[in-house]
């Protein structure tokens, strides 16, 4: 017997083997793992779901019928009310006419199938792997997914609903199927064409190339017809009328996305498609039944209920929520007020369209009004002007954001210096009573160096040393600009995005101290609206409630959390207090006979070129931007420069904006209120003490400040105290002291002489 077979023998004979109970138990639960997991039974669990699933699916086959087509007769009015639960508006009626398959061209017809579903004439109807998915996110809460055939979404617009459910998907997959063997695939194709919704309540081709090239359908060019098959992804979003810039170019990404599509099917020459440029479509004609001031608010409601059905994933994208909502059915409850609401336009009207002459001036008929009113406690917007009227001007003023707010955005670079602690190149900490140097054209320096930018004053005027709250009322824009880079561009935009500006795609860049980016009076309201609340986020919201026959919508909150420090926001308050006092807006707001001892803070702003004027102002209860913007009245309507409008020299936020504020806000105030500020700083304070005198000069102010504090009463024609600063005039440029003098204005602010502080730049 050799080493080994002896080894084994002793091994059997139990000397190295493990205790006989502990050794089987061990193997039987091994055998019994292996036993319940075999390949078999794996493969068997399988085949055995998959058939259970043929049989469901067989079933299901068999019990559902292709339905009536009933679209239009699902469709009802969406109703709009005021705050109060009377009606303002009602919109809904169809707007479709069925046109035959043969009148359309077949480059055209091929234009749908090349931006929807590329194998329409090979596939049986359905997407396989397209609805699988869709069912999955559904099951798992987390949306539908898209990739659905022409055949599909036929049967979706036409035969089904838009709810997203699984057996609505389910449904769907069956009758595409039974759809498909049972129509011609031009039968299928011309009622997708003939029911999609293509935006501007166009539904079917023909009304949709009436809304937009003024043709019938079957004088459609190929061209026009790929805009139509590549608006049908995003209608809203994607109508050049009213698109963002990246709604512009994203549609034209599609609209050549379909083109090159039929070159690659052979349905289009390549060297006819390189000949083609793409077809911006007419302006938008509105709603008869949303003339005036109705039709703005009703888009804006629409809009504001698309977006969150969306978010909570009601729909799957914004095509989805078009259709949903386009349906019909809706009541919609508005925040709008209906006095403020007719105070408003009042304003406008009264300030002024009535002072605009188009006869006598071309200019005037340029000038377009834009203004939001929201309740600063609630976010609700109790009113909104959007422009002369919405069968006259199809673009809502109120809530476009192409126009530059100007000097607006100055509070939220004193916002953010004030948050960040920031200090200035000399490292003192920036607050109201800090000097900064005034002069125009200044260079704006960081960390010794100059940055490039030295932007100019209004009318080039020079300010020599002067405190933040005299800038603020002044609007100097060569200490904001050293002031932002002060605190640091991307602060000062951070901030601006707490805020809610749309600034996140913007570059960080000492230039945007100006006010250059794009905003509208609903964002201006909000951002305002959020100081007035103490720095509580304040999203304004135009709908109270959205109810429909089937499902109701919940709308976010409009108040959220802290964005800035209480603090903060009431230094930025009470600093703006002294812009109405002894600022840009006194002439229209200060002076203006109903205030009634009404505290208010507000900013004025024009652009350098003219093109927009601002004024967003605000009391305890009420906050409104209106919003002026020079449009050429004629296609393509750019923005043009509004000189010599109303036979003035130049339109600013002091002058129009301001004036329409003041007639709406105190016309609509119930009493007298004051704000409820946590701050030791800005033109609602007076010193702690008077100011010692200087015997010699020097750069710090060592007087008496000029401007009082905000009183609870109206001043007079004739004030006891008389300001010796003035605003910006359009005369010559004022000469300003030089820089290591004592300014000839005083700052608003009496420094005490123990805690001056040196000049910044």
């Amino acid at each position: 017997m050799g080493r080994a077979e002896e080894r084994r023998a002793r091994e059997r004979g139990g000397r190295r083997t493990a205790p006989r109970g502990r050794r089987s138990s061990r193997a039987a639960g091994r055998s019994g793992i292996r036993g319940l997991f075999t390949w078999k039974k794996i493969l068997g669990t399988f085949l055995g779901l998959c058939l259970l699933g043929m049989g469901a699916f067989i079933v299901l086959y068999m019990v559902i019928d292709i339905p009536e087509g009933n679209a239009d007769a699902k469709r009802q009015s969406n109703v709009y009310k005021y705050s109060d639960g009377t009606i303002m508006a009602r919109d809904g009626e169809v707007n479709r006419e069925v046109v035959d398959l043969a009148k359309i061209s077949k480059p055209v017809r091929l234009a749908f199938v090349a931006a929807e579903n590329k194998t329409f004439y090979k596939d049986a109807g359905v997407d396989l792997k397209g609805t699988a998915r869709g069912l999955f996110k559904t099951l798992s809460g987390k949306g539908a997914q898209g990739g659905s055939t022409i055949t599909q979404q036929y049967v979706k617009n036409y035969y089904l609903t838009q709810e997203q459910t699984v057996t609505r998907k389910l449904k769907e997959l069956v009758i595409s199927l039974k759809l498909d063997r049972e129509k011609s695939k031009d039968d299928i194709l011309a009622g997708y064409i003939n029911t999609s919704y293509y935006g501007r309540n166009a539904y079917g081709i023909q009304a949709a190339a009436r809304a937009y090239y003024r043709v019938d359908a079957e004088d459609l060019t190929v061209e026009q017809g790929a805009y139509l098959a590549a608006l049908l992804q995003a209608p809203s979003q994607y109508d050049w009328a009213v698109a963002s810039d990246q709604g512009k170019r994203l549609v034209e990404q599609r609209w050549n996305y379909v083109l090159d599509n039929m070159v690659e099917e052979g349905w289009l020459d390549a060297s006819e498609r390189a000949g083609m440029t793409f077809p911006e479509p007419e302006e938008p004609r509105g709603d008869p039944g949303l003339k005036g001031q109705a039709g703005y608010i009703v888009t804006a409601a629409n809009d504001a209920l698309k977006q969150q059905l969306v978010a909570d994933g009601t729909a799957e994208d914004d095509k989805q929520a078009d259709a949903l909502v386009d349906a019909g059915g809706w009541t919609v409850t508005l925040t709008i007020d209906r006095k403020k609401q007719a105070a408003l336009e009042k304003a406008v009207r009264t300030r002024l369209t009535d002072e605009l002459d188009p006869k006598e001036r071309e200019v005037d008929a340029d000038v377009q009004a834009g203004a939001v009113s929201v309740d600063p406690k609630t976010g609700s917007v109790v009113a909104m002007y959007g422009g002369v009227d919405y069968l006259k001007h199809y673009y809502n003023n109120a809530t476009r954001t192409d126009y530059q707010p100007a000097s607006t955005f100055k509070p939220v670079i004193l916002a953010a210096a004030l948050e960040e602690a920031a200090r200035t190149q000399a490292g003192r900490p920036i607050t109201a009573r800090t000097l900064y140097d005034g002069t125009s054209e200044r260079p704006v320096v960081a960390n010794g160096r100059k940055v490039g930018f030295a932007p100019e004053n209004e009318d080039d005027r020079n300010y020599g040393d002067i405190t933040v709250q005299t800038a603020m009322n002044k609007s100097v824009n060569s200490v904001f600009a050293q002031m932002g880079v002060d605190v640091g561009m991307p602060k000062v935009m951070e901030t601006a995005g707490r805020l809610g500006m749309a600034v996140e795609d913007l570059e960080a860049v000492p230039a945007q101290t100006l006010g250059s980016m794009g905003a509208s009076p609903l964002q201006m309201a909000g951002v305002y609206a959020t100081l007035a609340n103490h720095g509580k986020k304040t999203s304004p919201t135009v709908i109270e409630s959205a109810e429909h026959m089937s499902r109701s919508v919940t709308m976010p909150e409009a108040i959220g959390d802290e964005v800035i420090g209480r603090e903060t926001a009431d230094t930025v308050t009470s600093v703006l207090t002294g812009v109405v006092d002894d600022g840009t807006a006194r002439e229209a707001v200060r002076n203006n006979p109903l205030r009634g001892g009404q505290q208010v803070a507000g900013k004025t702003g024009t652009s350098d070129d003219n093109k927009s004027a601002w004024f967003t102002g605000f009391t305890p209860d009420l906050v409104t931007s209106v919003g002026l913007f020079g449009e050429d009245d004629e296609p393509p309507h750019k923005q043009v420069a509004m000189y010599g409008a109303a036979g003035k020299p130049r339109v600013d936020g002091g002058g129009f904006p301001a004036k329409i504020w003041a007639a709406y806000t105190f016309g609509v105030l119930d009493g007298t209120s004051r704000f409820d500020l946590e701050t030791d700083q800005g033109a609602a304070v007076e010193p702690s003490r008077p100011p010692k005198p200087s015997a010699t000069p020097s750069r710090t102010p060592t007087r008496e400040p000029t401007t009082p504090p905000p009183t609870t009463a109206p001043p007079t024609a004739s004030p006891s105290r008389t300001p010796t600063t003035e605003p910006p005039t359009t005369g010559t440029p004022t000469t300003e002291p030089p820089a290591d003098t004592t300014p000839s204005d005083p700052p608003t602010f009496g420094i005490p002489e123990d805690s001056a502080e040196p000049v910044e730049p």
